[in-house]
């Protein structure tokens, strides 16, 4: 990476997405600390927008700062795990009420192909991951209220830190597809109750893989 192939965007911002990839892909290891002068040198940077890119990655909970020690890769705990997956399932149970209950027939459908896309997927692990979280995402925006949002983004950046070894567990792929389809089901239905509760299962049932 070199500052004549950066895009336009805040130089801090590019470091951190770069640093972001490289933690998610396990290249910067749980609980490893991070040579700033190495990667700045790496980069062909400052020091300055490392920094403010690791201030920003502390924010997300993906890096945590050391008095006097510096910036390490965060190391999550089981009970970090618990409390990621029972925030998630409380936020994305009530998004998934919220567009049952006022999604238009062309945002279901969008999310529906979304699904379906998720279902042609099964064979290949990384591209199922990346659409099951697009998935997510989506059905989040559609519920259209920015601060839960945000939230579960930050949230769901953390429970990366996992690695994602819950979908990796045999049979967890085709449960975790039976759940989406029950979803889906409650949505389409229009019943806020039963989408919410499906939600809730679905991340239950994640927990349950990942621990």
């Amino acid at each position: 990476m070199s500052t004549a192939t950066l895009a336009p965007r805040a130089l801090y911002e590019q470091v951190a997405e770069q640093l972001r990839l490289r933690i998610f892909h396990r290249e910067l290891e749980p609980g490893s600390w991070i040579d700033e002068l190495k990667i700045a040198e790496e980069f062909g940077i400052s020091r300055t927008p490392l920094r403010e890119a690791l201030k920003v990655l502390a924010t997300e909970g993906l890096v945590t700062m050391k008095l006097r020690r510096g910036a390490y890769v965060t190391e999550t705990s089981d009970k970090d795990l618990r409390d990621v997956y029972h925030l998630l399932s409380l936020l994305e149970s009530d998004a998934a009420a919220a567009v049952a209950r006022g999604a238009s027939s062309a945002d279901l459908a969008s999310l529906e192909a979304l699904h379906d896309e998720l279902e042609q997927a099964t064979g290949e692990r990384e591209r199922f991951f990346a659409l099951n979280e697009r998935f997510h995402m989506q059905l989040l925006q559609l519920a259209d209220n920015r601060w839960r949002e945000q939230m579960a983004a930050d949230l769901r950046k953390v429970m990366k830190l996992n690695r994602h070894n819950s979908l990796f567990k045999r049979g967890r792929i085709a449960d975790s597809l039976a759940e989406h389809r029950a979803i889906m089901a409650a949505l389409k239905a229009r019943r806020p109750e039963a989408a919410a509760q499906a939600m809730q299962a679905h991340f239950a049932n994640g927990l349950e893989a990942a621990a």
